[in-house]
């Protein structure tokens, strides 16, 4: 009898002792369960730095938007001269009618070339009238080119010119080594042979290859190369009208003494960049 009374405690000491043990496991669960359940509160209400950081550039996204709300056009860009140079498609002009644009043949630049197709004003500058505006950051004279070609007839020496000024710029004249020429009406002389008037050049291209190419001069039989003198840093307007009908312009050029005729004219030159005015 009394070893089985200590076969039944021992048995209830191991019952006992297994309660226990699983009543310590649960515990420790629940408390592993709520300290996590705890971690991911703290978590949550921290804030996210990346959710910070988009919150706090969403007044510039705005702004962002308002900038390009007025790209630039043919009426208010401006060309941006850079280290010396401008170089500018004819075609992003804003054109009248009778200047068309055309893509015939590969010998072009750009979305194509310009064509003037009305009447001819052989000595009546200023009908057809495209302008350009130019930002000269760095003062100086430079060498004003243009490429272009003779779509009407044969003749190099016909249908291959058109008009040329500068009204506001500080100078603007033709050159042949020592001799200088004037556009008529500026109070300046001497004057080119053949038409000028109101401060307008009658700029031409010489030969009978009548494709594209850079070759622009004023004075008839003395050909005279031209130049534009600015004294101060600022924006400039350029301006082309029409002279003879089939003359097709391309591409033009203004360029510092810090360039070549052959570097500035070259086919890896890009455009200047261009900005809203």
């Amino acid at each position: 009898m009394k070893n089985r009374n200590q076969y039944n405690t021992v048995l209830f000491c191991l019952i006992f002792a297994f309660i226990s043990s699983c009543s310590s496991d649960d515990t420790s669960d629940d408390l592993d369960a709520t300290n996590t359940t705890e971690e991911n509160l703290i978590e949550d209400a921290e804030p996210n730095e990346e959710e910070e950081s988009t919150s706090d550039t969403g007044e510039n996204d705005d702004a962002t938007e308002t900038d390009n709300s007025s790209p630039c056009n043919a009426e208010n860009s401006v060309y941006n001269e850079a280290e010396g140079l401008v170089m500018v498609e004819f075609e992003s002009g804003q054109f009248s009618d009778d200047w068309e644009l055309k893509t015939q043949g590969d010998n072009y630049t750009g979305d194509g070339y310009m064509v003037w197709t009305g009447d001819q004003f052989l000595g009546s500058p200023g009908n057809g009238t495209v302008t350009f505006k130019l930002n000269i950051t760095t003062p100086g004279t430079y060498r004003f080119e243009w490429r272009s070609s003779v779509t009407t007839g044969d003749q190099g020496t016909e249908h291959n010119d058109s008009w040329l000024r500068f009204a506001d710029a500080d100078d603007f004249f033709g050159e042949k080594n020592d001799s200088r020429v004037y556009p008529k009406d500026t109070g300046k002389t001497p004057n080119p042979n053949g038409s000028s008037k109101d401060g307008w050049f009658k700029i031409y291209r010489s030969g009978n290859d009548l494709d594209f190419k850079w070759n622009t001069s004023t004075s008839d039989n003395d050909a005279h190369k031209i130049y534009v003198t600015f004294n101060t840093a600022k924006i400039y307007t350029m301006e082309v009208s029409a002279r003879s009908s089939g003359h097709a312009i391309d591409k033009f050029a203004l360029f510092s003494s810090s360039w070549t005729m052959n570097e500035a004219t070259a086919d890896s030159i890009e455009s200047s960049v261009v900005t809203c005015n």
